[in-house]
């Protein structure tokens, strides 16, 4: 890779950043706070989080992220909103507020849904469009649910929420005509699934919904089962790690137990888990808390009382209160002053925590999503040019040198271009099979050169913005890419380097 010095941002554009986020740039000057102290040394620091993990472990009671995925209006948001009540997490008074509201608004069958979607537009519109976060406990799980959109404007959103999570569960909706909408070419049964697998998830749970729809059909929810597994295997998934389960919703059927008169009919036929028996078999991967500190940043907004609070998940590393940690891209610190993991005050935080941190000492302007916090002594490398290894998706038009793309990492999206095509390579061995190709057709994997362009207009004043990125060997989840042209997913990669 190649670096590049932080680019200086014209005001307009550090508007921009902050537009939607609750913030301004005209706050007023920063007041300055008494410096929380750190509680133990960094040594001890990892000591405590690998006995913390190992108790976890003993207790069965480790965490998990879930992202939530699928096809537009297959019932994602209904789906979790009445999961959460069956399992305690709304309370009868949301409940009731929520369907007062929707009744209200004549989307009664959303009322469900307004316990994830909670803006006015996403309420309006009946759709998710940005990622929700909540979460669940099950009887060996602590699992931090991201509800993901599934309209396919939305997609860049959806991408952010995957990039957090270690597991995914896939919504599909079993009435007649819809599914096969979601799973034909352009649907987002496929795309989201190719995405989250280019991500690094590879446990999910195919959750078949609406099956109230075609009266409990076992042909039908067979027939969905069977289109979906060989398409699973091309993808990536190991049929180990991929379950099916019939749901309803709406009724709750299906989710906690097959009680009532609305699970009659599916008792007929199935007597295999619900959806909380295969959220609680779940495995969480293996966690680096060894390696430098990496938090990219998903969200930001303002702090409970003073300062502001950043959002994302824990890549590498542990985080304490009171540490000072470096902004990248840009020369700027803050301090941490409070931490937040499952809602709940922490000392400290561990890689795989889904964390809101709370700092001081750093004016939000010098705060963007898709940047990344860690240790000064510890930086993550910038890159305007780098070079990966990628797979080619099923692509109508070839990949040739030259050919503009958006770059997708984590939650920020850029403008590059594939500025070279090194070699076409064995996919299984790595092996150079053609160098210097002309073109990447479909299916291929190739070496390819990545260069970054200026996010604005061409001229004197344009400065290509570096990332934060790091090769795939040294960390997993900081080397992962995906190419984006027209608005279809044409390539997954990894920088090597």
């Amino acid at each position: 890779m190649s670096g590049a010095s932080t680019p200086i941002r014209s005001t307009d554009q550090r508007q921009l950043d902050l537009s939607g986020l609750n913030i301004s740039s005209d706050d007023g000057p920063l007041v300055p706070e008494e410096a929380p102290k750190i509680n133990i040394a960094r040594e001890k620091l990892l000591e405590e989080a690998k006995k913390a993990i190992d108790a976890q472990n003993v207790n069965n009671k480790r965490g998990v992220s879930l992202v939530v995925i699928g096809h537009v209006d297959a019932g994602k948001s209904t789906l979790m909103g009445r999961l959460l009540y069956e399992l305690g997490r709304i309370d009868e008074k949301t409940k009731s507020a929520n369907e007062r509201g929707s009744n209200k608004a004549g989307k009664s069958s959303f009322s469900w849904a307004w316990g994830l979607d909670g803006t006015a537009e996403e309420r309006e519109r009946g759709i998710t469009m940005d990622i929700a976060v909540q979460s669940l406990t099950t009887p060996r799980r602590q699992i931090t649910i991201l509800d993901a959109p599934g309209h396919k404007d939305f997609i860049p959103n959806m991408i952010s929420g995957a990039s957090q999570a270690d597991c995914a569960l896939m919504v599909v909706d079993a009435a007649t005509g819809e599914f096969e909408a979601g799973f034909d070419r352009g649907g987002q049964t496929r795309e989201h699934l190719i995405l989250v697998r280019s991500l690094g998830v590879s446990q999910v749970i195919i959750a078949v919904n609406k099956l109230d729809q075609v009266q409990w059909n076992q042909g039908r929810y067979d027939d969905i089962c069977s289109l979906l597994r060989p398409f699973l295997v091309q993808s990536g998934f190991h049929p180990s790690k991929t379950k099916f389960v019939p749901v309803g919703a709406m009724q709750g059927v299906n989710l906690l137990s097959r009680e009532g008169a609305d699970s009659n009919t599916l008792r007929e036929w199935y007597d295999g888990p619900t959806l909380v028996n295969l959220l609680d078999e779940l495995e969480p991967p293996m966690r680096d808390i060894d390696a430098p500190l990496r938090i990219p940043i998903s969200n930001i907004f303002k702090g409970q009382s003073s300062g502001v609070a950043v959002s994302g998940r824990l890549c590498a590393g542990v985080v304490q209160v009171g540490e000072r940690l470096r902004i990248l891209p840009g020369d700027e610190t803050a301090l941490v002053r409070m931490i937040e993991v499952e809602e709940a005050n922490a000392p400290w935080a561990a890689a795989g925590s889904n964390v809101t941190l709370y700092l001081t000492a750093i004016d939000s302007v010098h705060l963007v999503i898709g940047n990344v916090l860690c240790l000064p002594t510890d930086p993550i490398p910038l890159a305007t040019v780098f070079t990966a290894r990628i797979i080619v998706f099923d692509i109508q038009v070839p990949i040739t040198a030259g050919t503009s793309v958006e770059l997708f990492h984590h939650s920020r999206d850029l403008p590059a271009t594939i500025s070279k095509l090194i070699s076409i390579i064995d996919r299984a061995t790595g092996k150079e099979l053609k160098a210097n190709p002309r073109v990447l057709a479909k299916g291929v994997s190739a070496e390819v050169q990545i260069s970054l362009r200026s996010s604005t207009l061409s001229g004197p004043s344009a400065v290509t913005r570096a990332i934060p990125l790091e090769p795939f060997a040294v960390n997993k989840d900081m080397g992962r890419v995906l190419i984006r042209r027209g608005g279809e997913t044409i390539s997954a990669g990894k920088p090597i380097a």
